[in-house]
């Protein structure tokens, strides 16, 4: 159990962290539709490469905070979590556009490009790590490694998704787009009443 739960938080994470309709996204599904299948999925590979760099750098980090900043990150992460709520309310009220780039060259660089202009993966995955720290998941390897592993793993099937059902998606991502933002507005709420909970005790 204490090698399948680093696994499975690692992938559940990247997978519902990514899941919402976004230029990445979008962008491995316009592939398919442009370049092919193959193409596609190439993008979700170099797009989810990254995600191992970024989720090695969060657990990396991660094992180097104190007691007294994990107090700390847990009163904050109720407003953090509250305003990612908000933050998905805002965007299910919005239009989406089912737009992605359209780029020339090697799928699997552009993919790696694009994700590596991902700013908010690290500290995401860090969080995460630490949210899974509480669940009894020990950030040491071999651990940490099964973890990056799965958030690599969660990542490249949710871009794989997009890619394989793209002409789908591009149909319904405005329906796709606004039902996801409300499930994680409410998602975020709810863990941000237990990160409260947890504060104030």
């Amino acid at each position: 159990m204490n090698y399948i739960l680093p696994f499975i938080i690692g992938f559940v994470a990247a997978f519902l962290g990514l899941i919402a309709p976004s230029m990445l996204n979008m962008t491995a599904a316009k592939t398919t539709l442009d370049k092919g299948k193959k193409a596609g999925i190439q993008f979700a590979a170099g797009a989810a490469s990254i995600v191992f760099i970024q989720a090695f750098i969060a657990v990396y980090f991660a094992n180097k905070i104190t007691p007294e900043i994990i107090k700390t990150l847990q009163k904050a992460a109720f407003f953090v979590l509250l305003g990612l709520a908000i933050f998905f309310f805002i965007q299910a009220r919005k239009k989406f556009k089912a737009e992605g780039k359209n780029k020339k060259g090697s799928s699997f660089v552009i993919g790696m490009g694009m994700s590596s202009l991902n700013m908010l993966a690290i500290p995401f995955y860090l969080g995460m790590a630490k949210v899974g720290e509480g669940y009894g998941m020990l950030l040491e390897i071999p651990y940490s490694v099964i973890y990056v592993v799965g958030a690599v793993l969660g990542a490249f099937s949710l871009f794989s998704i997009y890619a394989s059902f793209a002409q789908i998606i591009a149909k319904k991502a405005q329906f796709i787009a606004k039902n996801i933002n409300y499930i994680l507005a409410g998602l975020f709420i709810i863990l941000a009443i237990i990160s409260g909970a947890k504060s104030i005790m």
